[in-house]
């Protein structure tokens, strides 16, 4: 497993991060349905839109976050700055991520887990990120995960003629596959990812073990 544990949807958020998650992603389906239309990288991404996953991805992010090992690490919710990282790191967290949601969606588990970690090896070489940036690395590859691949679903609300207020709720009903042509593209650009990143462990991690997004720790 990820030393800052896994960004692959496997649960729905909890009660109290649902409430968070109102009017800053200010996302449409359409965006979602847009980026599930060609997983290759080359496909642009807007500012825009990476903006709109980044404060998902904020609002997803624990202010004490547990790692595998059982070790916390306390997170800044008053200083975002200190946790993210540029916009055009953000946008490859998200193609990282756009990958990851098709070989889930594809049936594809080692391929699905093998993705992850290649991304998260790739930005843990480069020795540059504090442990916060990494763990908002790892949640926006989750956050990424969640929405394209129909966890969490953007529905939009107006009261009395006021603008439309865009709310994320759970939406595990909301499940999408795709064709033996597409399972087949899916991998072949996960096997070329995964090529030119740093060597993976054998065998990898099991795909079970990355089965649910990292929890916040209990206060004591």
């Amino acid at each position: 497993m990820n030393r800052f544990g896994t960004g692959i949807a496997g649960s729905k958020p909890t009660a109290q991060a649902r409430g968070r998650f109102v009017a800053t992603a200010m996302l449409a389906p359409m965006v979602a349905l847009s980026l599930l239309a060609a997983p290759a990288a080359a496909q642009d991404i807007s500012d825009k839109t990476v903006s709109s996953f980044m404060n998902y991805a904020w609002g997803l992010t624990p202010a004490r976050f547990t790692k595998p090992d059982g070790t916390t690490v306390d997170i800044d919710k008053n200083d975002r700055a200190k946790a993210e990282v540029a916009i055009d790191v953000a946008r490859e967290v998200i193609r990282a991520g756009r990958l990851t949601a098709h070989a889930q969606m594809c049936e594809l588990p080692n391929e699905q887990v093998q993705n992850y970690q290649s991304l998260m090896r790739r930005e843990d070489g480069k020795k540059k990120w504090s442990e916060q940036q990494m763990i908002y690395i790892n949640q926006l590859h989750l956050a990424t995960v969640m929405m394209l691949t129909g966890k969490i679903k953007l529905v939009e609300a107006s009261e009395d003629g006021k603008p439309a207020e865009v709310k994320i709720e759970a939406n595990p009903a909301d499940a999408k596959t795709c064709t033996d042509e597409q399972r087949t593209k899916v991998k072949d650009l996960i096997i070329a990812y995964v090529k030119t990143g740093p060597e993976l462990p054998k065998g990898g991690d099991a795909p079970a073990a990355a089965a649910a997004p990292a929890a916040p720790a209990k206060k004591p």
